[in-house]
């Protein structure tokens, strides 16, 4: 295993750079944008809000889950509008005034969580539905034999 080595405080672990400077990490800056897309994914059990740039790139998230709801209660509206304002005022604090909603699942939180981000000071342009929906369906079950 060989012997071990204690690092002082203030020394980088790389003896190659020992008198290079600040080992101090940057701060991270939030960035301000105007405008951007919004994903809902209402399942049965869980509501989903991504909010977005325009070029697609995440910039904060949240569920029913992350907030504290658990088991059947993640899958209610009134989760799911907790989860809307909770994002919403995230996006206000960074700037943010307008979304596009695009809106994925059959869940119980579809609606009440496009009104809640409305209602949290989050201009609406558009509504887009993309919900998968199956052409052929599943396989039908086989005759019952008596």
């Amino acid at each position: 295993m060989g012997k071990k080595r204690v690092i002082k405080k203030g020394e980088s672990g790389n003896p190659a750079s020992a008198g290079t400077g600040s080992s101090a990490a940057k701060k991270k800056t939030k960035r301000r944008v105007a405008s951007g897309l919004v994903y809902i994914n209402s399942t049965y059990n869980n509501t989903i809000i991504t909010v977005t740039d325009e070029q697609g790139s995440v910039l904060f998230s949240g569920s029913a889950g992350s907030l504290g709801f658990s088991g059947a209660k993640k899958g209610t509206p009134y989760a799911a509008s907790k989860v809307a304002g909770f994002i919403s005022e995230h996006a206000r604090s960074t700037g943010f005034e307008a979304a596009r909603i695009f809106v994925r699942g059959i869940g119980a939180g579809r609606e009440s969580a496009i009104r809640s981000l409305s209602a949290g000071g989050i201009a609406v342009t558009t509504i887009t539905d993309l919900t998968p929906v199956p052409f052929n369906g599943p396989r039908p079950p086989k005759p019952r034999r008596v």
